[in-house]
């Protein structure tokens, strides 16, 4: 049985632009990007979405580079968006706890 898409991404078996890293999370460009900047940041650790997610601290650390990356991709003063999808029905695509950081552009409410 192979890992998630995301897992080989860590283990670096399938590429991706990265943007960013810590000891906890990676951070790479999205393949289909929805907005000038759109960047998964995701736990190296295998979680398969945020309803299960146990690890307060790694959420942190997830969320901080979030943070981090929109300062570093020139995005945290005009505002920027971070999305998690949890499920089928929340749209989320890839069984690996992941958030988007969307910005560069004025981004619409609701969002969909």
């Amino acid at each position: 049985m192979s890992a998630c898409l995301f897992c080989r991404i860590v283990a670096g078996e399938i590429p991706a632009q990265l943007v960013a890293e810590t000891p906890e999370a990676i951070a790479f460009r999205d393949i289909a990007p929805k907005a000038p900047v759109h960047i998964l940041v995701i736990p190296r650790r295998h979680v398969d979405s945020l309803t299960v997610a146990d690890d307060a601290a790694e959420l942190g650390a997830v969320a901080q580079l979030a943070a981090r990356v929109a300062v570093q991709e020139g995005i945290a003063t005009s505002g920027y968006r971070v999305v998690t999808n949890v499920g089928e029905d929340g749209g989320q695509s890839v069984g690996h706890l992941h958030f988007h950081v969307l910005g560069g552009r004025a981004l619409g409410w609701p969002p969909g």
